[in-house]
């Protein structure tokens, strides 16, 4: 997971969960003249079964059976958890009983049973056809076993899983300064 922020005491802010083998990242956009501190924080933990999902044709509905998108928002259920084991401990902390149905031709609800006990959260990964890695595409409070996902276009054939996490060690760091913006420099013609 790779933060910034303009103190280095804090706070930071979460730029990108990043998948395996990634090593660099471009910051864009940034403020200038401004002082950025930046970390890495490594996150673990065990993820569930991954679920194939390929959605039907055409964009978001404008239907009135779902139209209002209640299923999105991220909730707990309690007949859905069976939290008790460490994330440390690995692989009977993941998530089980993945399930994703199918909304309409761009939303897809997740529910799945929580395992564990101490997970700083949950992160909703998907790998598009073809793709070689997961990737994050959600990350949830600790105790959620439910939420929906409304699609990008690259997302629409996919496979999904859930991870429970907790936060690794961080790494050192680095302060990096930018320069003026190019509006602020005098005109050289």
């Amino acid at each position: 997971m790779l933060e910034f922020a303009t103190d280095e005491a804090g706070p930071y802010t979460v730029l990108q969960y990043l998948p395996p083998g990634v090593t660099t990242y471009r910051h864009p956009d940034l403020m200038p003249r401004t002082t950025f501190f930046y970390r890495l924080r490594t996150f673990d933990g065990p993820a569930s079964a991954p679920v194939d999902v390929s959605l039907p044709p055409g964009g978001l509905t404008t239907d009135n059976q779902e139209s209002d998108h209640d299923w999105l928002a991220p909730r707990r259920d309690p007949g859905r958890s069976a939290a008790g084991r460490s994330v440390r401990d690995g692989g009977a902390a993941a998530p089980s009983g993945l399930k994703a149905v199918v909304k309409h031709a761009n939303g897809i609800l997740f529910t799945w049973t929580d395992h564990a006990s101490d997970e700083e959260g949950f992160l909703l990964e998907s790998r598009t056809r073809g793709g070689s890695a997961y990737a994050p595409v959600a990350v949830l409070d600790p105790d959620i076993n439910a939420c929906g996902l409304i699609t990008l276009p690259t997302e629409k054939r996919a496979s999904y899983r859930v991870r429970a996490f907790t936060y690794g060690a961080g790494s050192n760091v680095p302060r990096l300064t930018t320069g003026e913006a190019a509006e602020d420099r005098p005109d050289r013609t």
